[in-house]
């Protein structure tokens, strides 16, 4: 019944920026995606960056205090989305940078469009490679609170994220 998805060669293009930490200028580093939402196509036929819904390293601190709780109000509360979130956190021993994948299904998102993105998430899963830590979230309630991420980067290792205590 479906048709198989197709992962936008920008989405895999963004992936592989925020992945690959090289040692950048200060514009660069400005410019690199903190966090960055995906969406189907209007065809429901392509995974496609989502226009606008970014948060830049750059913008924290200038236009954006906190990158997680910013990145939590991008989610639309009544569909579901791909997202890539940059976390930097503290372990006891050391800091830390991880890619997490989140697939984002509200409860009050429309059935079509909850089985749509179940089914493709393998489609951008694939193009994603090497990434640790996958979430999916069903409401606000499992994602408002950054415990719960600091939980699935490494549970009660973790002592800080983005630079806030927890």
């Amino acid at each position: 019944m479906y048709l198989c998805v197709t992962v936008n060669d920008e989405v895999i293009r963004v992936f592989n920026d925020m992945k690959v930490r090289k040692s950048s200028s200060q514009d660069e580093v400005k410019k690199r995606k903190k966090a960055v939402l995906f969406c189907l196509s209007e065809d429901k036929k392509k995974i496609i960056v989502e226009e606008g819904k970014q948060i830049l390293v750059g913008d924290i601190g200038e236009t954006v205090e906190d990158p997680y709780a910013c990145f939590v109000k991008l989610l639309p509360p009544n569909d579901c989305r791909y997202g890539l979130y940059d976390a930097t956190y503290e372990t006891k021993e050391s800091k830390k940078e991880d890619l997490v994948f989140i697939f984002w299904a509200p409860e009050n998102a429309p059935l079509k469009s909850k089985m749509i993105y179940a089914s493709s998430k393998d489609a951008i899963k694939k193009k994603f490679t090497g990434i640790k830590h996958e979430w999916q979230v069903n409401g606000l309630d499992d994602i408002q609170d950054r415990a719960a991420l600091a939980e699935k980067l490494g549970g009660n290792v973790v002592v800080s994220l983005e630079g806030k205590p927890l």
